[in-house]
């Protein structure tokens, strides 16, 4: 864990530089929230009826431009073959990207959340949404971490990635925009613990598979 912990500190200096991933992904999110506030911004009925799908469109699309950008600088300045020929296994690898990414998805979300609680006038501020941000963020970043190590060795990484990425996700953008729309609706725990369930569910088995395969995503 502590090898692991070493790559992700590399992952948040790096980006503390050159702030390329958060400035990109926040920017991005403000302006599909901003774009569909105009669209929808009609009643308050309406917009409590699509806030829970805008609220996870912005973050699944920002986690993907996040995503995308795990393992470029590494191939961009041809330092992947040196981070695989480090004394550690791969899977060390996985766990370190895939704490800097949860990191940086978790931060843009912090900001995002304000920004639409703003437009939208809606309350999410809640232990109970921010559970569910917390669980679906966890099963965004596991998924996409395995897959931007398999598209950064593609030509057309930023096309290959949301392909791969969106269809397995898809259990999850459900269970998160259902729960969320029972929480901003006023629904208590009770009501929501199915789908927390099967958002923790997913999480485990998107977790296992990935640490387990990523061994050889990476070498292909």
């Amino acid at each position: 864990m502590r090898k692991a912990l070493v790559i992700a500190w590399k992952d948040i200096l790096s980006e503390a530089r050159t702030k390329e991933i958060v400035s990109s992904v926040l920017v991005f999110a403000i302006l599909v929230i901003v774009i569909f506030n105009f669209a929808f911004g009609g009643s308050r009925e309406v917009l409590l009826s699509v806030a829970p799908g805008i609220l996870w469109a912005t973050f699944a699309f920002a986690g993907v431009l996040s995503l995308n950008r795990a393992f470029v600088p590494e191939k961009e300045e041809c330092c992947l073959e040196g981070l695989l020929a480090c004394p550690i296994s791969r899977e060390v690898i996985y766990v370190g990207k895939l704490l800097a990414s949860l990191l940086f998805m978790l931060f843009v979300e912090a900001i995002v959340l304000p920004i639409f609680a703003l437009f939208f006038n809606v309350a999410v501020f809640s232990f109970e949404l921010v559970t569910i941000t917390f669980l679906a963020t966890i099963g965004f970043a596991a998924v996409g971490t395995l897959f931007s190590a398999l598209a950064v060795n593609t030509r057309a990484r930023e096309m290959v990635l949301p392909i791969l990425f969106f269809p397995i996700v898809t259990p999850v953008i459900i269970a998160a925009v259902t729960s969320s729309g029972l929480v901003l609706d006023g629904q208590s725990w009770s009501d929501i613990s199915s789908w927390l369930m099967i958002l923790a569910a997913f999480d485990v088995i998107f977790l296992v598979v990935s640490y387990l395969i990523f061994a050889f995503v990476i070498e292909e």
